[in-house]
């Protein structure tokens, strides 16, 4: 296979066209490493190509232990390349290796590319470039349940003679990604998993007869029994390893837990939140169990959870308590006179929720048989409970008032129907009211559809001009910044000292996924999934809502990670990232992230017709 076709099988290189390919490999060339070579040095000069693996494997070697091997396709080097630092690992060949040598210049374009980014991006998340950069990691709390109780069977072993098709035959029979090979390597124990049988035996052409000691690897690091579940997953994250056995005190191993069940445990954690909620018998103790959110959407990001799905878990809790508020609440004041709905609006609505947010919700009625104004009443006492109760758990009312205590936020069917056509026919006369928040809605609870009452009403909003330019221009009026420095914020007009990871990112992307939404009159109102189906109707190519989506992770990464420090340091979290907290590689992926997000508002404000 020649280089074009091996690189366009791979990432960052695997959407370039021709032409840029063709760049590529007049600054590539081919280097042989016997095994055993020494291809980076932990400490030493800094990566003066991007390496690309075409044959063999390499490991990664971090304090004397091999903790990753990359094979074909895989790139290396790229944090040493972009920063100009020194390798914070080794890399050395684990076998002859063959691997393309992609000149400098070239690599740093390749790695900033927008498909660079996704790469980057990627890899920020898989916790790899944190881990290559050495951020600073925050202690997991302990948790006295030791890792033993995630031991679900005794683990599956083969002699040091097994074949390779010994290994897949019993990963396969028994369902397993991972089996222990005895008397093999560093301390007489190897494993080979799933992904040695991808990367090392199908992708190589290997004999299945083969010995599995020739893919397997060693040494593999083990546990004892007692460990905390929190201390191996920090030490999965440090080595970067995905399965760990863990030992029974006599020589042996009770089993082995990989990643995936730490990550179980980690989000049993926030089911039992939900759990702890919902069964709460009196206002204090929900309110009790809902103040554990932070340490549990603390522990998620320490365990690698994608941070959307975090995000979605403090809007489940906060779902939790909104509805046990409200049960407490009709204990007290009676039941409700008539159908009705709790919604919630803005990021709760999407389901995108960090730990700083405020409250914005609304209700819908329906009177049938009872007086409009009586119902209002009771619904005005009934919201006015769950408000005061959830600022009491720790959030605060919304400061423009958009509450279900305020009466304007609340209102019968006819009331809300009349509210949205008046906004969509009328932009002006609310500012951001609607269209920052109120046209992201989300039905919590309550026996009434407003679905069937409202969306029929913005999906005909993509005929009204005047909303869309207005949706158009708040979208793309706000830039977001040039870069990120060390110490600081490039803006358009200077340099500031913290990145508003929300409004300058986060939100930026909010709006530009609305606008496409409200535009092809669909009704989704989670940000990823708005872009992918406005995608689908032809307002995105797949590059640039990729590009968005990889940039909307990456930014809630570093949202989450930031709040999470806060957290711990024991002070409110807040949105206010100081660049001094980021690594160099996460700084320009970011930079990309901007300009990303700057290309796509120019777009729109063309399509528009919009000044910027």
């Amino acid at each position: 296979m020649d280089i074009p076709s091996f690189l366009r099988m791979y990432p960052p290189f695997d959407d370039l066209d021709d032409d840029r390919l063709g760049e590529v490999v007049r600054h590539a060339h081919i280097e042989f490493y016997p095994e055993g070579t020494v291809i980076l040095q932990e400490s030493g000069e800094p990566a003066r190509f991007l390496h690309v693996v075409r044959r063999g494997a390499v490991e990664v070697v971090e304090d004397g232990e091999i903790v990753d091997i990359q094979g074909e396709g895989e790139v290396f080097g790229f944090v040493s390349l972009l920063t100009g630092a020194s390798p914070l690992v080794t890399i050395r060949a684990h076998e002859d290796v063959i691997c393309y040598l992609i000149d400098r210049e070239i690599g740093e374009e390749i790695m900033s590319s927008r498909r660079g980014l996704v790469f980057l991006a990627s890899a920020f998340r898989r916790r790899d470039v944190r881990a290559l950069e050495h951020v600073a990691r925050g202690t997991v709390d302990d948790s006295p349940e030791p890792v033993a109780a995630l031991v679900r069977r005794r683990p599956l072993s083969l002699p040091a003679d097994a074949s390779i098709r010994q290994a897949a035959e019993m990963m396969a029979t028994e369902r397993e990604g991972f089996v222990l090979l005895e008397g093999v390597g560093e301390r007489g124990l190897a494993i080979v998993t799933d992904r040695d049988l991808r990367s090392r035996v199908l992708a190589e052409g290997r004999d299945p007869a083969t010995p599995a000691a020739e893919v397997a690897s060693s040494p593999v690091v083990s546990v004892p029994g007692q460990a905390t579940v929190a201390e191996v997953t920090a030490l999965m994250l440090e080595r970067g390893v995905h399965h760990v056995p863990v030992e029974d005190g006599d020589g042996g191993f009770l089993g082995v837990v990989t990643d995936i069940d730490l990550l179980a445990a980690e989000q049993h954690r926030a089911f039992g939140l939900k759990k702890d909620i919902e069964l709460a018998p009196d206002r204090a103790s929900a309110i009790e169990a809902f103040r554990s959110l932070p340490e549990v959407a603390t522990r998620l990001v320490e365990a690698s959870v994608e941070p959307l799905e975090i995000a979605h878990i403090v809007a489940v809790a906060i779902d939790a308590l909104t509805v046990r508020l409200l049960e407490m609440g009709w204990a007290e004041i009676g039941d409700p006179p008539c159908p009705w709905a709790w919604l919630a609006l803005g990021s709760e609505a999407r389901q995108e929720q960090g730990l700083f947010t405020d409250q914005d919700n609304a209700l819908i009625f329906d009177p049938l048989a009872v007086a409009e104004a009586e119902a209002d009443a009771y619904f005005g006492e009934l919201g006015a409970i769950v408000n005061d109760g959830l600022e009491e758990a720790g959030i605060p009312k919304c400061r423009a008032g958009v509450l279900v205590g305020n009466r304007d936020w609340r209102g019968s069917v006819q009331t809300w129907q009349n509210r949205f056509r008046g906004w969509i026919e009328d932009p002006g006369r609310t500012g951001s009211a609607f269209t920052g928040i109120a046209i992201d809605y989300r039905p919590v609870t309550g026996p009434l559809d407003a679905r069937l009452s409202l969306d029929e009403i913005i999906r005909s909003a993509r005929e009204q001009h005047d909303f869309i330019r207005h949706l158009g221009a708040q979208a793309v009026s706000s830039r977001p910044p040039k870069g990120l420095l060390k110490d600081g914020v490039v803006q358009r007009k200077g340099t500031t000292g913290r990145l508003d990871i929300k409004a300058v990112g986060i939100g930026l992307i909010t709006n530009v996924a609305r606008l496409l939404a409200v535009m092809s009159g669909l009704t989704e109102n989670r940000t990823t999934l708005r872009l992918r189906d406005t995608t689908a109707l032809g307002w995105l190519t797949e590059d640039e809502s990729q590009g968005l989506v990889e940039a909307f992770e990456l930014m809630w990464q570093v949202r989450l990670e930031h709040q999470s420090r806060c957290v711990e340091r024991g002070v409110a979290p807040d949105d206010l990232v100081d660049p001094r907290e980021l690594g160099p590689l996460t700084r320009q992926a970011l930079k990309e992230a901007f300009r990303m997000i700057d290309g796509a508002q120019d777009r729109l404000a063309a399509l528009l017709g919009l000044r910027r």
